[in-house]
């Protein structure tokens, strides 16, 4: 029977040797660049940022904006606590089974689901 330390001990060691030989077989290449091949100049670090970050981020506020924008024009609000749903029908009615017809009748579709079969 091992103890908790021992356990940790030999998952934290296969970790680490996974690890290393992912890091091991990662490492560089030893090729040259072919002899017809172009040598590229470095990229800008400016324009490397940009490319990364600002493309995404003008992504995202034009997403951003397609969304808002129409309920904008529309005149809804958008407030912390959301949109008021007087209107809308979540949980059943809000007086109760009251506003719900009986049944007049064995045939009747009034009341709802039944369980016969």
């Amino acid at each position: 029977m091992t103890t908790k330390l021992a356990r940790r001990a030999r998952r934290t060691s296969v970790l680490l040797v996974a690890g290393a030989l992912v890091l091991a077989a990662g490492g560089p290449a030893g090729a040259d660049v072919p002899e017809n091949w172009s040598t590229p100049s470095d990229v800008d670090p400016v324009e490397a940022v940009l490319l990364l970050v600002g493309v995404p981020l003008l992504l995202f506020l034009v997403i951003t904006a397609l969304v808002v924008i129409p309920g904008v024009i529309k005149g809804e609000r958008f407030t912390p606590g959301g949109q008021a749903t007087q209107d809308q029908w979540f949980g059943g009615p809000s007086k109760g089974t009251a506003e719900l017809p009986a049944p007049d009748n064995d045939e009747s579709k009034a009341g709802g689901a039944s369980g016969r079969w």
